[in-house]
């Protein structure tokens, strides 16, 4: 019984801490197993981390580009967001990618520019990433783990409890893949693509042209033809990302346009 009785109290205390909020497209979200203070350690860490294991770009134009172009998203975020400025970190790699942690760190490794041709490219991928942060996606990831985590564990007690250890072990082994597969990929998924509404809103309030989001996904696509079914991705489909992210450019020109006029024409590169 002292494994079931564990495996409830850690249960309780998780759901005692969550807490049901809103995201800034509207959606409900649960968040708060950590407090923003934990996840900007973490975030400090794990960047960190990251600065020890892989070397920085020693290219200075390349390093200030990508930092005028963090620089001009982060302008306008909420005041809550910019406390302390973005550290930002240009990594030589040649995988095309980019990241942004809880905290105020960016990552860009240098295979991105294999993708983002331009400076309203290099914003689609950075503004997508800071889209994670803001929307609060690493909270709801880490409180969504360990409900899963904490409720495999149960039902893993209660069976082992009832019909003895190997029992329990199995059922705690094929939970945990079925909460993988049914519970956070798709949450992951969902993620993604409200990473992909912020970040394009927040890069044509910057003066970047949101049109241009879908041409960086098109080389995305074009770079990466293997892809895993949807169903076990933590990525849209593409085809159905880049019919949300040119119909969303559209109704996006406004902001744009306005942005321009006021005089928030980025020239980063």
């Amino acid at each position: 019984m002292k494994p079931l009785l564990l495996a409830l109290a850690i249960t309780l205390a998780v759901s005692g801490c969550a807490t049901t909020t809103t995201s800034p497209t509207g959606r409900k979200q649960t968040v708060g197993a950590v407090s923003q203070e934990q996840l900007n350690q973490l975030g400090e860490q794990a960047f960190a981390q990251a600065k020890a294991q892989t070397p920085q770009s020693t290219n200075a134009t390349q390093t200030a580009y990508v930092r005028c172009v963090v620089g001009a998203l982060t302008r306008q975020l909420a005041p809550e967001w910019q406390q302390g400025g973005w550290e930002v970190a240009l990594f030589q790699k040649d995988e095309p990618n980019a990241f942004a942690l809880p905290g105020g760190k960016v990552g860009v490794y240098t295979g991105i520019f294999k993708v983002a041709t331009n400076q309203d490219q290099l914003a689609a991928v950075i503004g997508h990433e800071i889209g994670h942060v803001v929307a609060r996606h690493h909270d709801e990831r880490i409180t969504k783990q360990m409900e899963a985590q904490t409720i495999v564990g149960l039902a893993g007690a209660i069976a082992g409890a009832k019909y003895g250890s190997g029992i329990g072990n199995a059922v705690s082994q094929y939970g945990a893949a079925g909460a993988q597969t049914l519970f956070l990929l798709p949450n992951s998924r969902q993620q993604e693509s409200e990473a992909d509404i912020i970040g394009q809103q927040m890069m044509a309030k910057a003066g970047f042209d949101p049109r241009q989001a879908v041409n960086l996904w098109q080389n995305m696509a074009a770079l990466d033809s293997s892809r895993p079914p949807t169903f076990l991705s933590t990525h849209p489909d593409p085809q159905s990302r880049l019919a949300e992210l040119s119909q969303r450019a559209g109704g996006l020109m406004p902001t744009y346009q306005q942005a321009q006029a006021s005089g928030l024409r980025p020239r980063c590169g």
